[in-house]
């Protein structure tokens, strides 16, 4: 929702995410990073660069695991929101959830289909990349 204000240069409008200083941006990209992280990367098999998460191991259980993970998702797209994210990257991360739950539902393919395709660490990295924040930044200690 944008409230408009009133200088000396005319109408302008302000989007919340002009209201959120720096620090709480990184905050809140910390920990949408952190989810991320669970949900698609958290496990590695040794020996292999392959790496899974919660969603894969949730999709076993068929339809409520990947309604789970659509869940957790469309929480990421709405800080997306809430943060600033143009209507277009949020429309494409939506396109992700989808992709990922669609494709995921099916047996055992979906499985497979989840460790590679995965949607949550695309989404966070649109909504990093969005705001320019470098990757040192955000994984510096607080």
């Amino acid at each position: 929702m944008a409230a408009k204000t009133w200088n000396a240069g005319g109408a302008k409008t302000h989007t919340s995410s002009d209201f959120i200083d720096h620090a709480e941006r990184l905050r809140r990209l910390r920990r949408l990073s952190g989810i991320a992280r669970l949900m698609d990367t958290a496990v590695g098999i040794p020996g292999t660069r392959f790496r899974f998460g919660a969603d894969s191991i949730m999709g076993l259980v068929p339809l409520v695991g990947d309604g789970a993970g659509a869940l957790v998702g469309l929480y990421i797209v709405n800080e997306g929101r809430r943060l600033g994210v143009p209507r277009e990257k949020l429309a494409r991360m939506v396109g992700n959830i989808g992709v990922d739950a669609v494709f995921g539902s099916v047996p055992l393919v979906g499985d497979l289909f989840d460790v590679y395709f995965k949607s949550h660490r695309r989404n966070v990295n649109m909504i990093i990349d969005h705001f320019g924040i470098q990757d040192d930044e955000l994984h510096r200690k607080r």
